[in-house]
């Protein structure tokens, strides 16, 4: 049985986890305005893993015998001065997360919840990815400066990417 007091974290957990896709879908909007569909693309991406990431928290929640709660969530910001500031951004959001959850896998050990700790598992390999792949954004844009070649080249490549649900995740 989940205990209250790591319930009442994984809770706030979706809270944020929904705040992250609402931040991530500003940013698609952002950079659609500035006529940057592959960055756009990739945002969005990361906009359907995040509600990807609050649903399997909610889940596990709801699995575990617990109360999944809808908390209130902040506006996202909606600016940024450059695409290399988003992903910035971006990657500062992605150390939050993995700072939150490393909190999260810290209280269910202190709770004895192995069930947790296994799931809590998946959310830190994950984010190992998650800051990766912001830190390589971040230094091909570096490396680009002001090259406008090279960021539509950039903007090419995160194109490609497409939103996958994990296979047996829930």
């Amino acid at each position: 049985m989940l205990s209250q007091k790591l319930q009442d974290a994984i809770n706030d957990q979706i809270a944020f986890e929904i705040y992250s896709a609402l931040t991530y879908k500003a940013m698609q909007a952002y950079f659609e305005a500035e006529d940057l569909p592959g960055f756009a693309n990739w945002m969005d991406v990361q906009y359907q893993e995040e509600l990807f990431h609050a649903n399997k928290f909610f889940t596990y929640v709801c699995d575990a015998g617990g109360r999944a709660s809808m908390l209130p969530i902040q506006g996202a910001r909606n600016d940024y001065a450059s695409p290399l500031e988003a992903f910035q951004v971006t990657l500062e959001h992605e150390q939050e997360v993995t700072s939150r959850i490393g909190k999260l896998m810290d209280l269910a050990r202190q709770e004895n919840d192995h069930a947790a700790q296994i799931m809590l598992q998946w959310f830190i390999t994950e984010q190992v990815e998650e800051e990766a792949s912001a830190g390589l954004i971040i230094r091909k844009l570096q490396r680009v400066e002001d090259d406008g070649r090279g960021l539509l080249m950039l903007d090419q490549e995160l194109a490609q990417r497409v939103f996958t649900p994990p296979a047996g995740a829930a």
